[in-house]
């Protein structure tokens, strides 16, 4: 796999790069003020580079297109059909890409489930595709992006030391 398989992989889906971006900006811009566009492509771009994450994509998505082929055994077509809420394995999945950075990536990823910005919720509503795990992957790519802006942040505040 490479960053630009992922990417390729993506778009054929309907996302593109800044559409993830635009959601870790808005997820940031409160805490960083100085934060741009660009710095948000990419955070998105090196967390797509992480080979975990690309295996973790490749897998959701080739589900998500094998359930709209309609090749998937039963029960399990006919659960991805409905997009069952109690399914969870999409979000199970998805929470792989947020521990990459932390518990900021987790509870960035519970805000992003909940409210389905941007793409996310673009995703959530299409219907004439079926995208159980893409739209939560991109939630936890944004979450996990999100929250390597944070841990990078040189305004962090320092605490003193004993050591």
């Amino acid at each position: 796999m490479s960053y630009e398989i992922v990417e390729a992989m993506l778009a054929r889906r309907g996302v593109r790069i800044d559409a993830i971006a635009a959601i870790v900006y808005r997820l940031q811009k409160g805490y960083h003020p100085e934060l741009t566009m660009d710095d948000c492509v990419t955070s998105v771009k090196s967390v797509l580079q992480k080979r975990e994450v690309q295996y973790t994509l490749y897998t959701g998505i080739a589900l998500d297109e094998l359930a709209e082929k309609k090749l998937l055994p039963q029960p399990l077509q006919a659960i991805m059909e409905a997009d069952e809420s109690l399914y969870g394995v999409d979000e199970t999945l998805a929470l792989g890409i947020t521990h990459v950075y932390g518990m900021i990536g987790l509870t960035s990823f519970g805000y992003l489930d909940k409210e389905k910005i941007g793409v996310i919720h673009d995703l959530n509503e299409h219907t004439s595709a079926i995208h159980v795990f893409l739209d939560d992957l991109v939630a936890g790519v944004a979450a996990a992006a999100s929250a390597r802006i944070a841990h990078k942040n040189i305004k962090a505040k320092k605490y003193p030391s004993d050591l």
